[in-house]
Protein backbone atom coordinates (compact mmCIF):
# COMPACT_ATOMS: atom_id res chain seq x y z
CA UNK A 1 0.00 0.00 0.00
CA UNK A 2 1.18 3.46 -1.06
CA UNK A 3 0.99 6.45 1.22
CA UNK A 4 -2.12 7.88 1.68
CA UNK A 5 -3.23 11.01 0.15
CA UNK A 6 -5.96 13.43 1.52
CA UNK A 7 -8.30 14.95 -1.46
CA UNK A 8 -10.63 17.30 -0.07
CA UNK A 9 -13.85 17.88 -2.01
CA UNK A 10 -15.56 20.89 -0.78
CA UNK A 11 -15.90 22.97 1.12
CA UNK A 12 -16.24 24.81 -2.35
CA UNK A 13 -16.56 22.24 -5.07
CA UNK A 14 -18.40 21.82 -8.93
CA UNK A 15 -20.48 18.84 -7.82
CA UNK A 16 -22.26 21.03 -4.30
CA UNK A 17 -24.56 23.59 -4.63
CA UNK A 18 -23.34 24.05 -0.91
CA UNK A 19 -20.66 24.72 1.28
CA UNK A 20 -19.53 21.12 2.34
CA UNK A 21 -16.16 19.35 3.16
CA UNK A 22 -15.36 15.97 2.42
CA UNK A 23 -12.13 14.39 2.81
CA UNK A 24 -10.93 11.13 0.44
CA UNK A 25 -8.14 9.39 2.82
CA UNK A 26 -6.80 7.79 -1.29
CA UNK A 27 -4.43 5.26 -1.54
CA UNK A 28 -3.39 5.88 -5.43
CA UNK A 29 -6.74 6.06 -7.00
CA UNK A 30 -8.62 4.14 -4.78
CA UNK A 31 -10.87 5.47 -1.01
CA UNK A 32 -9.80 4.09 1.44
CA UNK A 33 -11.57 6.29 4.29
CA UNK A 34 -13.84 9.32 4.26
CA UNK A 35 -14.66 12.12 6.71
CA UNK A 36 -17.61 14.80 6.44
CA UNK A 37 -16.94 18.36 8.05
CA UNK A 38 -20.17 20.68 8.43
CA UNK A 39 -21.10 23.58 9.99
CA UNK A 40 -20.25 25.89 6.88
CA UNK A 41 -23.18 27.07 6.65
CA UNK A 42 -25.06 27.22 9.86
CA UNK A 43 -28.02 29.79 9.79
CA UNK A 44 -29.77 28.79 13.04
CA UNK A 45 -33.64 28.01 12.02
CA UNK A 46 -34.15 26.20 14.99
CA UNK A 47 -33.35 28.96 17.08
CA UNK A 48 -34.95 31.18 15.31
CA UNK A 49 -38.39 29.44 14.66
CA UNK A 50 -38.81 30.28 18.50
CA UNK A 51 -39.05 34.04 18.12
CA UNK A 52 -41.62 33.45 15.26
CA UNK A 53 -45.47 33.02 15.48
CA UNK A 54 -46.76 29.65 14.72
CA UNK A 55 -47.88 31.16 11.08
CA UNK A 56 -44.61 32.89 10.57
CA UNK A 57 -42.59 29.80 11.30
CA UNK A 58 -44.23 28.27 8.13
CA UNK A 59 -42.77 30.95 6.08
CA UNK A 60 -39.05 30.46 7.99
CA UNK A 61 -38.76 26.71 7.59
CA UNK A 62 -40.39 26.93 3.83
CA UNK A 63 -36.34 27.92 3.42
CA UNK A 64 -34.63 25.36 5.05
CA UNK A 65 -34.05 24.00 1.40
CA UNK A 66 -35.36 25.80 -1.59
CA UNK A 67 -35.67 22.51 -3.45
CA UNK A 68 -38.04 20.90 -1.01
CA UNK A 69 -39.62 24.20 -0.23
CA UNK A 70 -43.02 22.57 0.87
CA UNK A 71 -41.87 19.33 2.71
CA UNK A 72 -40.71 20.81 5.55
CA UNK A 73 -43.96 23.06 6.12
CA UNK A 74 -45.70 19.77 5.35
CA UNK A 75 -44.46 18.06 8.84
CA UNK A 76 -44.34 21.06 10.89
CA UNK A 77 -47.89 21.61 9.42
CA UNK A 78 -48.30 17.80 10.93
CA UNK A 79 -46.97 18.58 14.26
CA UNK A 80 -48.85 21.13 15.05
CA UNK A 81 -51.89 19.68 14.18
CA UNK A 82 -50.96 16.93 16.41
CA UNK A 83 -50.79 18.98 19.33
CA UNK A 84 -53.89 20.99 17.96
CA UNK A 85 -55.92 17.57 17.72
CA UNK A 86 -57.52 18.63 14.80
CA UNK A 87 -58.65 16.89 11.34
CA UNK A 88 -58.34 19.10 8.36
CA UNK A 89 -60.91 19.28 5.56
CA UNK A 90 -60.73 16.06 3.03
CA UNK A 91 -60.36 19.23 -0.01
CA UNK A 92 -57.55 20.85 1.87
CA UNK A 93 -55.66 17.29 2.12
CA UNK A 94 -56.40 16.87 -1.58
CA UNK A 95 -54.32 20.66 -2.23
CA UNK A 96 -51.69 19.62 0.51
CA UNK A 97 -50.56 16.30 -1.63
CA UNK A 98 -50.75 17.97 -4.85
CA UNK A 99 -48.53 20.32 -4.28
CA UNK A 100 -46.23 17.43 -2.61
CA UNK A 101 -46.02 15.24 -5.25
CA UNK A 102 -45.69 18.25 -7.74
CA UNK A 103 -42.29 18.94 -5.93
CA UNK A 104 -41.28 15.36 -6.00
CA UNK A 105 -41.62 15.43 -10.00
CA UNK A 106 -39.55 18.94 -10.17
CA UNK A 107 -36.95 17.28 -7.31
CA UNK A 108 -36.30 14.53 -8.98
CA UNK A 109 -35.91 16.14 -12.30
CA UNK A 110 -33.62 18.32 -11.03
CA UNK A 111 -31.70 15.44 -9.59
CA UNK A 112 -31.27 13.75 -12.53
CA UNK A 113 -29.99 16.45 -14.41
CA UNK A 114 -27.51 17.05 -11.99
CA UNK A 115 -26.79 13.42 -12.27
CA UNK A 116 -26.13 13.01 -15.87
CA UNK A 117 -24.29 16.78 -15.66
CA UNK A 118 -21.70 14.88 -13.30
CA UNK A 119 -21.55 11.98 -15.12
CA UNK A 120 -20.78 14.26 -18.15
CA UNK A 121 -24.14 13.25 -19.90
CA UNK A 122 -25.00 16.94 -20.45
CA UNK A 123 -27.65 15.52 -22.83
CA UNK A 124 -29.60 14.13 -19.93
CA UNK A 125 -29.35 17.31 -17.87
CA UNK A 126 -31.10 19.64 -21.01
CA UNK A 127 -33.54 17.54 -21.19
CA UNK A 128 -34.32 17.16 -17.41
CA UNK A 129 -34.26 20.83 -16.45
CA UNK A 130 -35.99 21.63 -20.26
CA UNK A 131 -38.86 19.24 -18.74
CA UNK A 132 -39.40 20.59 -15.76
CA UNK A 133 -40.28 23.90 -16.89
CA UNK A 134 -43.89 22.75 -17.16
CA UNK A 135 -44.06 21.85 -13.23
CA UNK A 136 -42.83 25.13 -12.07
CA UNK A 137 -45.14 26.73 -14.43
CA UNK A 138 -48.08 24.68 -12.38
CA UNK A 139 -46.41 25.62 -8.99
CA UNK A 140 -46.98 29.58 -10.14
CA UNK A 141 -50.55 28.65 -11.85
CA UNK A 142 -51.39 27.13 -8.41
CA UNK A 143 -49.69 29.17 -5.72
CA UNK A 144 -48.24 32.00 -7.48
CA UNK A 145 -44.66 31.15 -6.83
CA UNK A 146 -42.19 28.80 -9.35
CA UNK A 147 -40.88 28.01 -5.74
CA UNK A 148 -41.73 28.79 -1.70
CA UNK A 149 -45.56 28.43 -2.12
CA UNK A 150 -46.54 29.53 1.00
CA UNK A 151 -49.42 26.96 0.82
CA UNK A 152 -50.08 25.90 3.94
CA UNK A 153 -50.93 26.79 7.44
CA UNK A 154 -52.44 25.05 10.69
CA UNK A 155 -55.62 24.03 9.78
CA UNK A 156 -55.11 23.45 6.00
CA UNK A 157 -54.15 25.58 2.83
CA UNK A 158 -54.06 29.31 2.10
CA UNK A 159 -55.44 28.89 -1.08
CA UNK A 160 -58.25 26.72 -3.27
CA UNK A 161 -57.54 25.02 -6.37
CA UNK A 162 -60.53 26.36 -8.14
CA UNK A 163 -62.33 23.52 -10.79
CA UNK A 164 -61.40 26.06 -13.41
CA UNK A 165 -57.54 25.49 -12.73
CA UNK A 166 -58.52 21.39 -12.72
CA UNK A 167 -58.33 20.84 -16.87
CA UNK A 168 -54.91 23.51 -17.31
CA UNK A 169 -53.24 20.94 -14.60
CA UNK A 170 -53.99 18.00 -16.11
CA UNK A 171 -53.39 19.51 -19.98
CA UNK A 172 -49.86 19.83 -18.03
CA UNK A 173 -49.75 16.72 -17.03
CA UNK A 174 -50.52 15.25 -20.01
CA UNK A 175 -47.77 17.32 -21.44
CA UNK A 176 -45.35 15.54 -19.14
CA UNK A 177 -45.73 11.73 -19.39
CA UNK A 178 -44.24 11.32 -22.78
CA UNK A 179 -41.65 13.41 -21.65
CA UNK A 180 -41.18 11.20 -18.86
CA UNK A 181 -40.98 8.16 -21.09
CA UNK A 182 -38.12 10.07 -23.18
CA UNK A 183 -35.89 10.72 -20.25
CA UNK A 184 -36.41 7.32 -18.74
CA UNK A 185 -35.63 5.41 -21.97
CA UNK A 186 -32.42 7.53 -22.52
CA UNK A 187 -31.03 6.49 -18.69
CA UNK A 188 -32.33 2.99 -18.67
CA UNK A 189 -31.41 2.15 -21.87
CA UNK A 190 -28.32 3.67 -22.03
CA UNK A 191 -25.37 1.30 -22.09
CA UNK A 192 -22.76 3.75 -21.15
CA UNK A 193 -25.20 4.65 -17.99
CA UNK A 194 -25.20 1.19 -16.81
CA UNK A 195 -21.56 1.01 -17.11
CA UNK A 196 -21.28 4.32 -15.46
CA UNK A 197 -23.61 3.73 -12.45
CA UNK A 198 -24.00 -0.46 -12.01
CA UNK A 199 -22.33 -1.59 -9.42
CA UNK A 200 -21.18 1.90 -7.86
CA UNK A 201 -21.41 3.23 -4.46
CA UNK A 202 -23.62 -0.11 -3.07
CA UNK A 203 -25.59 0.05 -0.47
CA UNK A 204 -26.90 -3.07 1.16
CA UNK A 205 -30.38 -3.52 2.95
CA UNK A 206 -27.88 -4.21 6.17
CA UNK A 207 -26.46 -0.83 5.52
CA UNK A 208 -29.56 0.74 5.21
CA UNK A 209 -30.96 0.24 8.78
CA UNK A 210 -27.53 0.74 10.31
CA UNK A 211 -27.30 4.13 9.17
CA UNK A 212 -31.26 4.79 9.29
CA UNK A 213 -31.17 5.40 5.37
CA UNK A 214 -34.33 7.23 4.49
CA UNK A 215 -36.65 7.69 1.29
CA UNK A 216 -34.78 6.73 -2.75
CA UNK A 217 -31.66 5.87 -1.08
CA UNK A 218 -33.30 3.13 1.21
CA UNK A 219 -35.91 2.26 -1.80
CA UNK A 220 -32.95 1.22 -3.99
CA UNK A 221 -31.47 -1.00 -1.80
CA UNK A 222 -35.01 -3.04 -1.32
CA UNK A 223 -35.98 -1.37 2.36
CA UNK A 224 -39.56 -0.74 1.06
CA UNK A 225 -39.80 2.40 3.81
CA UNK A 226 -41.74 5.72 2.80
CA UNK A 227 -44.16 7.80 5.13
CA UNK A 228 -46.90 7.86 3.07
CA UNK A 229 -47.31 4.35 3.56
CA UNK A 230 -46.45 3.92 6.83
CA UNK A 231 -47.85 7.00 8.99
CA UNK A 232 -50.34 7.93 6.49
CA UNK A 233 -51.60 11.80 5.98
CA UNK A 234 -53.14 14.46 3.90
CA UNK A 235 -54.65 12.14 1.38
CA UNK A 236 -52.13 9.24 0.77
CA UNK A 237 -54.17 6.87 2.37
CA UNK A 238 -57.17 8.11 0.04
CA UNK A 239 -55.66 7.56 -2.97
CA UNK A 240 -54.19 4.39 -4.63
CA UNK A 241 -50.23 4.34 -5.35
CA UNK A 242 -47.35 2.08 -4.89
CA UNK A 243 -44.11 2.15 -3.46
CA UNK A 244 -40.63 1.82 -6.10
CA UNK A 245 -38.16 0.15 -4.77
CA UNK A 246 -34.74 -1.73 -6.23
CA UNK A 247 -32.71 -4.46 -5.21
CA UNK A 248 -29.12 -3.66 -6.27
CA UNK A 249 -28.74 -0.68 -3.94
CA UNK A 250 -26.26 1.02 -6.30
CA UNK A 251 -26.42 4.58 -8.47
CA UNK A 252 -28.36 2.93 -11.06
CA UNK A 253 -30.83 1.89 -8.52
CA UNK A 254 -31.14 5.17 -7.07
CA UNK A 255 -31.68 7.20 -10.34
CA UNK A 256 -34.44 3.91 -11.43
CA UNK A 257 -36.68 4.72 -8.11
CA UNK A 258 -36.62 8.47 -8.33
CA UNK A 259 -37.70 7.74 -12.42
CA UNK A 260 -40.24 5.35 -11.88
CA UNK A 261 -41.35 7.58 -8.67
CA UNK A 262 -42.59 10.19 -11.00
CA UNK A 263 -45.00 8.14 -12.33
CA UNK A 264 -46.60 7.58 -9.22
CA UNK A 265 -46.75 11.42 -8.57
CA UNK A 266 -48.26 12.10 -11.20
CA UNK A 267 -50.91 9.32 -10.71
CA UNK A 268 -51.34 10.14 -7.27
CA UNK A 269 -52.01 14.22 -8.48
CA UNK A 270 -54.50 12.85 -11.22
CA UNK A 271 -56.51 11.37 -8.49
CA UNK A 272 -56.21 13.88 -6.15
CA UNK A 273 -57.82 16.26 -9.26
CA UNK A 274 -60.87 14.16 -9.81
CA UNK A 275 -61.76 14.19 -6.60
CA UNK A 276 -61.33 17.91 -6.06
CA UNK A 277 -63.61 18.11 -9.22
CA UNK A 278 -66.23 15.25 -8.09
CA UNK A 279 -66.65 17.07 -4.48
CA UNK A 280 -68.72 20.22 -4.12
CA UNK A 281 -66.13 23.30 -3.20
CA UNK A 282 -65.79 23.12 0.48
CA UNK A 283 -63.71 24.60 3.79
CA UNK A 284 -60.05 24.66 3.03
CA UNK A 285 -58.91 25.24 6.39
CA UNK A 286 -60.03 24.77 10.23
CA UNK A 287 -60.04 27.52 12.31
CA UNK A 288 -58.08 27.36 15.58
CA UNK A 289 -57.95 30.52 17.89
CA UNK A 290 -55.28 29.09 20.10
CA UNK A 291 -52.47 26.13 20.60
CA UNK A 292 -52.34 24.59 23.78
CA UNK A 293 -49.42 23.91 25.62
CA UNK A 294 -47.64 20.52 25.22
CA UNK A 295 -45.20 18.70 22.50
CA UNK A 296 -45.83 16.97 19.06
CA UNK A 297 -43.97 14.96 16.07
CA UNK A 298 -44.90 15.83 12.62
CA UNK A 299 -42.96 14.13 9.35
CA UNK A 300 -43.58 14.51 5.69
CA UNK A 301 -41.99 11.68 3.04
CA UNK A 302 -39.99 14.42 1.17
CA UNK A 303 -38.15 14.14 -2.08
CA UNK A 304 -35.29 12.60 -0.15
CA UNK A 305 -37.11 10.79 2.62
CA UNK A 306 -38.33 11.85 5.64
CA UNK A 307 -38.71 15.32 7.14
CA UNK A 308 -39.35 15.37 10.61
CA UNK A 309 -40.25 17.98 12.94
CA UNK A 310 -40.64 18.20 16.77
CA UNK A 311 -42.07 21.05 18.78
CA UNK A 312 -43.14 21.81 22.61
CA UNK A 313 -45.29 24.84 22.67
CA UNK A 314 -45.98 26.31 26.18
CA UNK A 315 -49.51 27.97 25.24
CA UNK A 316 -47.91 31.01 23.61
CA UNK A 317 -47.84 32.22 20.43
CA UNK A 318 -44.56 30.74 19.04
CA UNK A 319 -42.34 27.31 19.68
CA UNK A 320 -40.47 26.64 23.20
CA UNK A 321 -38.56 24.41 21.26
CA UNK A 322 -38.31 23.59 17.47
CA UNK A 323 -36.10 20.55 16.24
CA UNK A 324 -35.48 19.62 12.47
CA UNK A 325 -34.02 16.88 11.16
CA UNK A 326 -33.82 16.33 7.58
CA UNK A 327 -33.42 13.50 5.35
CA UNK A 328 -30.01 14.34 4.30
CA UNK A 329 -28.88 14.16 7.85
CA UNK A 330 -28.61 10.46 7.98
CA UNK A 331 -28.39 9.88 4.08
CA UNK A 332 -25.23 11.49 4.31
CA UNK A 333 -23.59 9.29 6.45
CA UNK A 334 -24.21 5.90 4.43
CA UNK A 335 -20.67 7.40 2.74
CA UNK A 336 -18.37 5.60 4.66
CA UNK A 337 -20.23 2.24 3.26
CA UNK A 338 -20.86 3.43 -0.70
CA UNK A 339 -17.80 5.01 -1.25
CA UNK A 340 -14.77 3.04 0.65
CA UNK A 341 -13.00 1.11 -1.73
CA UNK A 342 -14.39 3.29 -4.76
CA UNK A 343 -12.58 5.30 -7.13
CA UNK A 344 -12.34 8.77 -6.44
CA UNK A 345 -14.31 9.24 -9.74
CA UNK A 346 -17.16 6.82 -8.85
CA UNK A 347 -16.61 7.90 -5.25
CA UNK A 348 -17.98 11.84 -6.18
CA UNK A 349 -20.73 10.10 -8.13
CA UNK A 350 -21.50 8.32 -5.02
CA UNK A 351 -21.60 11.04 -2.96
CA UNK A 352 -24.01 12.41 -5.29
CA UNK A 353 -26.00 9.54 -5.34
CA UNK A 354 -28.23 10.66 -2.48
CA UNK A 355 -29.52 13.89 -3.47
CA UNK A 356 -27.62 15.54 -0.63
CA UNK A 357 -29.04 18.80 0.65
CA UNK A 358 -26.27 20.31 2.74
CA UNK A 359 -28.26 23.31 3.63
CA UNK A 360 -30.94 21.11 5.55
CA UNK A 361 -27.97 19.31 7.73
CA UNK A 362 -26.39 22.62 9.14
CA UNK A 363 -25.62 22.17 12.45
CA UNK A 364 -23.57 24.41 15.57
CA UNK A 365 -19.86 23.23 15.30
CA UNK A 366 -16.84 24.06 17.08
CA UNK A 367 -13.66 24.75 15.74
CA UNK A 368 -10.86 22.36 16.72
CA UNK A 369 -7.11 22.22 16.04
CA UNK A 370 -6.64 18.97 13.43
CA UNK A 371 -3.15 18.21 14.42
CA UNK A 372 -3.79 17.64 18.36
CA UNK A 373 -7.41 17.98 18.82
CA UNK A 374 -7.52 20.46 20.78
CA UNK A 375 -10.71 22.97 21.01
CA UNK A 376 -9.87 26.38 19.73
CA UNK A 377 -13.85 27.95 19.41
CA UNK A 378 -16.89 26.70 21.54
CA UNK A 379 -20.46 27.09 19.70
CA UNK A 380 -20.92 30.21 21.58
CA UNK A 381 -17.53 31.78 21.13
CA UNK A 382 -18.59 31.33 17.28
CA UNK A 383 -21.79 32.87 18.51
CA UNK A 384 -20.01 35.86 19.83
CA UNK A 385 -17.90 36.21 17.52
CA UNK A 386 -20.53 36.13 14.68
CA UNK A 387 -22.00 38.90 16.31
CA UNK A 388 -19.38 41.18 16.91
CA UNK A 389 -18.76 40.87 12.94
CA UNK A 390 -22.07 41.53 12.64
CA UNK A 391 -21.94 44.61 14.66
CA UNK A 392 -18.67 46.13 12.92
CA UNK A 393 -20.38 45.59 9.76
CA UNK A 394 -23.39 47.59 10.76
CA UNK A 395 -21.32 50.42 12.30
CA UNK A 396 -19.68 50.96 7.95
CA UNK A 397 -23.06 51.02 6.85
Amino acid sequence: MGKQTIIPVGPYHPLMEEPELFKLYCDGEIVRDIKWETGYNHRGIEKLSESKTFDQVFFLVERICGICSTSHPFAFANCMEEIADVEIPDRAKYIRTIIGELERIHSHLLWVGLAGHFLGYNTVFMWAWKYREPILDLFELITGNRNSYAMFKIGGVRRDIPNHYIGPIQEKLNEIKPKLDLLVGAVMDDPVIHSRTKGVGVLTKEDIVNYGAVGPTARASGVAIDIRKDDPYAAYPLVDWNIITAREGDVFAKAEVRLLEMYESVSIIEQCLVALKTEKPGDIDVKIRNIPEGMGTGHAEAPRGEVFHFVVTDGGITPARHKVRAPSYVNIATFKKSCIGQTISDATISLAAVDPCYCCTERMVMTYDYNTGETLLSGKDIIKMSQKITGELRKQI
